[in-house]
């Protein structure tokens, strides 16, 4: 048996941990855990939930949920594979972390965006903000949250609910293994190098990104048992891969989508990139009140600065410049160069780019023993790391902050405050509320159930509250649990329905 380091659970032990053998012996646990969630009706539903614009909008050719998480499953997988091959040099560093299972990697980035709302981060907002100020909910909504309660509460498939996985895949979905206040203490927050996603924004408190609600926090501390060497706030390996997985396919695969589109124009892309790299020494000599965000090379300063203040450990001005200096030849005077016209050259063109940034950023991938805090056992290495973070500049300024977009997502936004606020009513009513959906009844059950456990087991998280507020919080999380289900297109026949736009009923959303 391969020899781990003291403390760690190896594979063998951990493959077992919490899910019965599977019927017969014939799969092994780990495949059994990938074919649990690919035939979940949460998995199937990605198909219908927007990554970034919906394919009604924006065409066919644009990723959804579903075909994001297929390519970042890939793409985690290949890196596991690779990382754990025979012969190659990161091997023995794997092995001494306890080993990288392939499946357990690619079972994670199958599972990670389970929990995403109708219309992507957008419906992820809103919920948040309705679940904190309407229903009190001090961990409000995340969809890293969401997707760990679907996987060990919500989906039906085992009595007990969840999917019973393993702990080894349990632990790889938790990618910010901690909630978004008190637990686990010390909380991430508070350390004198927080993690990605553990500080909040201001005036929000606890962390910005968090894996579990109150509610699941004890299956969160289940699911890492079998790593109890792994500091509180430390991916496992598995979830290190995922992560860095859904990173790369983030960087590339959104590019691909709006390039298609004609969204990402040559001359905007072209202008911001040259103004930065003519003029870095005079924007570098600004103070930060000076700088503009939109002014053209003014967001690319503000990039910088702000990856040296978040990491400084690994950011450095030469690697900086190198990495706009790849993407303006690689992507803005190669591929933004010639518009995309649907021909087979432009689409091999595309294709070509695609495979060969994969190829690069997989290839970077490093091991360490003992990271830095904002980083994991498995990183890319320096120069890679800075690249993908230019590549998501690139998403984030020319598309994510488009005027256009924003009026389309504000459009969004009123249908999920109208499903709530139509839905709060109707469990309001003494008369008509036992004909709610059956699912957002039992929801409201399931969360009402959770309350109740953890008022009893750790009183403080909920002092003072009385027995209509400890309802209320069910009522606001069962509510959130049944919204945060919806494909985009059911979210907007309900809306419909439930205002009195929708004429047909049968037709006009199914069941509820």
């Amino acid at each position: 048996m391969t020899a781990v380091a003291p403390g760690r659970v190896d594979a063998r032990t951990v493959r077992q941990h919490g899910q019965a053998p599977a019927a017969g012996g014939v799969a092994e646990p780990f495949d059994e855990d990938l074919e649990r969630i690919r035939f979940s009706p949460y998995y199937s539903r990605l198909a219908a939930v927007t990554q970034v614009v919906s394919q009604n909008a924006a065409g066919q050719g644009m990723h959804n949920r579903l075909t994001h998480s297929i390519k970042v499953a890939s793409v985690a997988r290949s890196i596991a594979t690779a990382i754990t091959r025979p012969g190659d040099p990161r091997r023995e560093l794997v092995e001494r972390l306890g080993g990288c299972d392939p499946v357990v990697a690619q079972a994670a980035a199958s599972a990670h965006d389970l929990g995403h709302p109708p219309f992507g981060h957008l419906g992820e907002s809103v919920l948040d903000r309705v679940a904190r100020q309407r229903y009190g909910l001090e961990d409000g909504f995340d969809g890293n949250a969401q997707t760990f309660r679907i996987v060990t509460t919500l989906d039906a498939l085992h009595p007990a609910g969840g999917l019973n996985l393993t702990a080894a895949v349990r632990a790889a979905v938790l990618k910010y293994p901690w909630c978004r206040v008190a637990l686990p203490q010390p909380h991430p927050s508070e350390l004198e190098s927080p993690p990605p996603g553990a500080t909040g924004s201001a005036g929000d408190g606890g962390s910005a990104k968090f894996s579990a609600y109150f509610l699941d926090a004890g299956k969160m501390a289940d699911a890492r048992a079998p790593f109890p060497e792994l500091p509180s706030w430390r991916q496992t390996v598995e979830c290190a891969v995922m992560d860095i997985a859904d990173d790369i396919a983030y960087a590339l695969h959104d590019l691909d989508d709006f390039h298609r589109a004609g969204v990402l124009q040559y001359a905007a892309v072209a202008a911001e990139f040259r103004e930065w790299v003519t003029h870095s020494a005079r924007l570098a000599r600004l103070d930060a009140d000076e700088l503009i965000p939109g002014r053209v090379g003014e967001s690319l300063e503000i990039l910088r600065r702000r990856i040296r203040s978040k990491d400084a450990w690994i950011a450095t001005d030469d690697a900086f410049h190198a990495a706009v200096g790849r993407v303006m030849t690689d992507l803005i005077d190669g591929l933004l160069a010639v518009p995309y016209d649907g021909s087979r050259a432009a689409e091999g063109a595309l294709g070509e780019f695609t495979s060969r940034w994969l190829a690069r950023l997989q290839d970077a991938v490093t091991i360490s023993l003992d990271p830095h805090p904002r980083s994991g056992h498995v990183s890319m290495l320096p120069q890679a790391w800075h690249e993908v973070a230019v590549l998501k500049f690139v998403h984030q300024r020319f598309v994510l902050q488009r005027p256009d977009l924003a009026l389309y997502q504000r459009g969004q936004a009123r249908i999920l405050t109208r499903l709530v606020d139509g839905f709060d009513a109707w469990l309001a009513d003494p008369i008509d509320a036992a004909r709610a959906p059956r699912r957002l009844l039992e929801f409201i059950d399931l969360a009402a159930e959770g309350y109740a456990q953890v008022s009893r087991e750790q009183p403080d998280l909920f002092a003072g509250a009385d027995p209509a507020t400890r309802r209320r919080r069910a009522v606001g999380r069962g509510l959130i649990d049944y919204i945060a289900s919806l494909s985009d297109a059911r979210a907007v026949a309900m809306a419909d329905l439930m205002s009195g736009g929708a004429e047909r009923l049968w037709d006009a959303g199914g069941g509820l």
